[in-house]
């Protein structure tokens, strides 16, 4: 299932983890002390240290940085971006962009709260032929002693005291509504405004609207809401290697990348307005970001320093400004963010699948959210059940999977590999050094793990 690897790929992903487990290892592997750097690499804190990759030319950016400049990247340019107006059924899963204010009054009348009586005054009460349903009219009031059969939620008659429940009342043989026990006043009514008044503030702007909130937006009277539209991305495959069907052969692989990265995309909330899949051409390549009219661009592989990488060449032609340009993470460290002279953005992702979800987590994930004005989730820890081998400056993210109070490590979770993250329902992030088992790591939920795959792909 790999996509696409360069010598940068496999310098940076798989040769630094071996090294780092031996740099790291005290006989058991898991050495939490400072990690012993070789005589040639530069001897700084490991949030300051070059990739070998790239140290002649840059510094990496440390992770937790590199999803801030993201995150700060995202919230800039979502502040520029216009509301829409949406109706109810095409709201699902945007954010509000102003509060949800009540419309009317809930209930807007004095309603049923249970099948029975409405009953007027002490009884036993006189009952009237007509009866209340919900939606139909029924006597405009009673008098005392007197009671009228209520459905739910229908409309109540003027001056009635109470709702007797079905089950607590009785008819004798004349007719005549008795009740055990006898009703208290006001009960089972639901009184007019009991929920809210005309005007109250429901929600605020920044709420994600969930099918609760398209619930009490009809109920309070809107037919369509001011939302903060969907980012739209564009994705690139980029590489001469791929197929897009059938069994890899003569030096050929699939694209896994361009089957998942879209349905994963709208996941994390943005509108997908095309893949496309141009090869290894820096000419197709700077025409495709530079007509682009997405908010972000999405190109998979072509972010090292190789023949055939064009990403960063044609970033320079189009006087981008990398904001982060290789991030101190394993997999997945030549990745890349820049914005482009008119405002957008673009994410770089290597082009080893794994390394391409650990960018597409790093920086796409808290970019669309600041786009979208989300807010970001709150972080949270579980201890692994496992000790897990670092790297000796870079944080590791690795698929787990929860198991009670617990993330369970799990295999193949190179950089070119899929079979752990399809299994995953997170990934654990591992600081440099390694892990011990029983220690608490940051978790980073993968978005259908908890929603179900239905919910989160709506």
């Amino acid at each position: 299932m790999t996509a696409r690897g360069t010598r940068e790929d496999r310098d940076a992903d798989d040769l630094d983890v071996e090294e780092a487990l031996a740099l790291v290892n005290d006989g058991n592997g898991f050495d939490r002390g400072p990690a012993r750097v070789p005589a040639a690499a530069p001897a700084e804190g490991h949030e300051g240290r070059r990739s070998r990759a790239h140290d002649t030319s840059h510094r990496a950016t440390p992770w937790p940085e590199a999803r801030a400049v993201a995150a700060r990247a995202g919230r800039a340019a979502g502040a520029r971006r216009t509301p829409v107006s949406v109706t109810l059924d095409a709201a699902l899963g945007l954010v509000l962009a102003a509060p949800l204010t009540a419309l009317t009054d809930l209930p807007s009348f004095d309603t049923s709260a249970m099948d029975g009586w409405a009953v007027a005054g002490p009884g036993p009460w006189d009952v009237r032929d007509e009866g209340v349903l919900a939606g139909q009219t029924g006597p405009d009031t009673l008098a005392d002693g007197e009671a009228v059969r209520i459905a739910t939620g229908a409309r109540i008659p003027a001056d009635t005291t109470a709702v007797l429940r079905s089950e607590h009342g009785r008819l004798d043989e004349k007719g005549r509504l008795h009740a055990s026990p006898e009703p208290s006043p006001g009960q089972d009514i639901r009184p007019r405004g009991q929920e809210c008044r005309n005007g109250d503030q429901l929600l605020p702007n920044g709420a994600v609207i969930t099918p609760a909130v398209l619930g009490l937006a009809a109920a309070a009277g809107y037919d369509t809401l001011a939302a903060v539209p969907r980012p739209r991305v564009e994705v690139l495959v980029l590489g001469d290697e791929l197929l897009i069907e059938g069994r890899p052969h003569d030096g050929l692989i699939r694209d896994a990348l361009g089957p998942m990265l879209p349905p994963w995309l709208r996941a994390l909330g943005a509108e997908v307005v095309a893949v496309r899949r141009l090869g290894d051409d820096a000419k197709a390549l700077q025409r495709a970001v530079s007509s682009s009219l997405a908010d972000l661009i999405v190109t998979t592989g072509g972010t090292a320093g190789g023949p055939v990488d064009h990403v960063h060449p044609v970033l320079r032609r189009l006087e981008a400004e990398l904001l982060v340009d290789g991030v101190t993470v394993r997999p997945g460290h030549p990745m890349l963010l820049a914005r482009l002279a008119d405002g957008r953005h673009l994410v770089g992702l290597p082009g080893n699948p794994l390394a391409a979800v650990s960018g597409l987590l790093t920086l796409a994930e808290p970019l669309l959210g600041a786009l979208a004005t989300r807010a970001a989730p709150e972080p949270y820890t579980l201890p692994l059940r496992d000790a897990v081998h670092g790297h000796p400056y870079d944080t590791r993210l690795i698929p787990v999977v929860l198991r009670g109070d617990a993330a369970v490590p799990l295999h193949y979770n190179g950089p070119a590999m899929l079979r752990g993250i399809a299994a995953a329902d997170a990934l654990a992030v591992v600081p440099p050094g390694g892990a011990r088992a029983g220690q608490e790591a940051e978790l980073l939920d993968l978005p259908w793990a908890a929603a179900g795959i239905g919910a989160c792909f709506t």
